[in-house]
């Protein structure tokens, strides 16, 4: 049961309770470099992100932003810190989404400036508390950046934005320590009826960082928490991709692509396991999916065949021989070296 939100819409994807979780990321390259930027958002959108965030860090990213809005599909969402002026000039390039702690880009007449601006044009933000970023009082305050120190800091910047009436709102409050994260975002959750933006912030590379993501993240989503995802990664933003779209697969949330299943193999095998179940995925990756399709690639004579049944489509094989499972049932028997053809074959008639 998914804690119940408010709607927001950012670009064409809309946030909330209500609809898909969708996945996010941020470019790793210079924003002003426009080729580079546009390159990095298509490929990752081509592995399934919907939204992506871009660095604004001054006026040139800024105006570069008009460009890279023009030749992407995607939601973009300016990054913005301390200097309202990138923010308006942001608006003014057509991105799609602002992130800001309003608190922190100057006095109220420049908030209001830019909350102006944000209504005109139609455009939600994202506040997004960091634990690395903390108002100094709120720090000394706590003493360190713990969730109720990141929950208060989140209320504060609510707080600015309800009192100018705009409430186009998504409320992130990251840490690069999971507990201190779920514990914020738990509280916030009470607090707010806001959509949440979940992240493990600074997570690190990916053998750390996939963990920590899929631990931190996969857990408040399994408690009804979280209404769009970024994981962190000291890695290509396209893993961050894959990453989140697979937290939300194992949680029975992604509407679109593949769940694949296999065994972690055994001295049962008697077939080349991780070469077969990597050429399933390289070769279903190829295919543009409708709807999710669980997959299950097994070479376990004891578990592999009642895997199989419990998939959409499956195959089993061992000692030369394969079988193929569809809707639960037996398929087809087949030669082990006809397993992956008839298999994908099988995969796109049931697209």
């Amino acid at each position: 049961m998914r804690r119940v939100t408010r709607t927001i819409q950012v670009g064409n994807v809309k946030i909330g309770s209500g609809n898909p979780i969708p996945v996010q990321t941020m470019t790793k390259t210079d924003t002003r470099d426009v080729v580079a930027t546009v390159n990095q958002i298509n490929a990752v959108e081509s592995e399934g992100c919907q939204i992506v965030r871009c660095a604004v860090p001054d006026m040139e990213a800024a105006k570069a932003l008009k460009e890279i809005v023009k030749k992407t599909n995607i939601p973009i969402v300016a990054d913005i810190h301390f200097d309202y002026r990138l923010a308006l000039e942001a608006i003014k390039s057509g991105i799609h989404c602002l992130r800001i702690n309003p608190g922190n880009i100057g006095n109220r007449r420049r908030i209001e400036e830019v909350v102006k601006s944000l209504k005109i044009a139609n455009i939600p933000v994202r506040i997004g508390v960091n634990s690395g970023s903390l108002e100094k009082d709120i720090l000394k305050k706590h003493g360190s950046p713990t969730a109720d120190a990141l929950v208060e800091s989140a209320i504060r910047h609510i707080n600015i934005l309800d009192e100018l009436n705009f409430y186009d709102i998504k409320i992130s409050v990251k840490s690069s320590n999971v507990k201190i994260m779920q514990e914020a975002y738990r509280k916030l959750g009470e607090q707010t009826d806001y959509p949440l933006h979940l992240g493990v912030t600074e997570a690190g590379t990916y053998a750390v960082g996939s963990v920590k993501s899929a631990i931190g993240i996969g857990s408040l989503i399994s408690e009804g928490l979280g209404d769009t995802i970024r994981v962190s990664l000291t890695d290509d933003p396209i893993k961050e991709v894959q990453l989140g779209n697979n937290i939300l697969k194992a949680l029975g949330h992604f509407k679109n692509g593949s769940e694949l299943i296999s065994c972690p193999g055994c001295g049962r095998l008697e077939i080349d396991l991780q070469s077969l179940v990597e050429e399933v995925e390289r070769r279903v990756a190829k295919i543009k999916l409708k709807r999710t399709l669980k997959v299950s690639v097994l070479g376990c004579i004891v578990n592999g065949p009642g895997e199989a049944l419990g998939s959409d489509i499956g195959i089993a094989g061992g000692d030369g021989k394969g079988l193929v499972y569809k809707g639960g049932k037996l398929y087809k028997s087949c030669k082990e070296s006809e397993l992956v053809d008839i298999l994908i074959e099988e995969i796109k008639n049931l697209n």
